[in-house]
């Protein structure tokens, strides 16, 4: 069996009882990271909780050593189908020009906290 490196959240995030990352081999799983700011708090409308979530996942991929072009796969719940369009222009701004990971987007009835609006999670490669 593989051993399994866990990649402890950013500092100040509080967490649930789950690690941020999990590696094993060259692969990188990602955790759903939500909107939460430094202070635990949660920013109000949908392009400041896209921004954190963002800058969340490009530490915990920097914690493993990584960066977002190591992606492979991301999944990312959103709450509100009237924000899909907004979600593709802030992704594909902060991700850059192509090619992209491979991607599912889907709009759920709610995420662990009422006031998300949104979660991301992924798989890196690393090797």
């Amino acid at each position: 069996m593989r051993e399994l490196t866990h990649i402890p959240p950013p500092a100040g995030l509080r967490t649930p009882p789950l690690s941020y990352a999990v590696r094993t081999g060259d692969l990188l799983y990602i955790s759903g990271i939500g909107p939460l700011n430094a202070d635990n708090t949660v920013p109000e409308g949908f392009a400041a909780q896209m921004q954190i979530v963002l800058t969340t996942l490009d530490k915990v991929l920097t914690q493993a050593g990584a960066d977002r072009r190591r992606l492979v796969k991301v999944n990312v719940l959103l709450t509100r189908e009237q924000d899909v369009a907004e979600m593709n222009r802030l992704y594909a701004a902060w991700y850059g020009p192509g090619p992209y990971p491979a991607r599912t987007t889907a709009v759920v009835k709610a995420l662990p906290l009422p006031e998300f609006l949104l979660e991301i999670e992924g798989v890196a490669a690393l090797g």
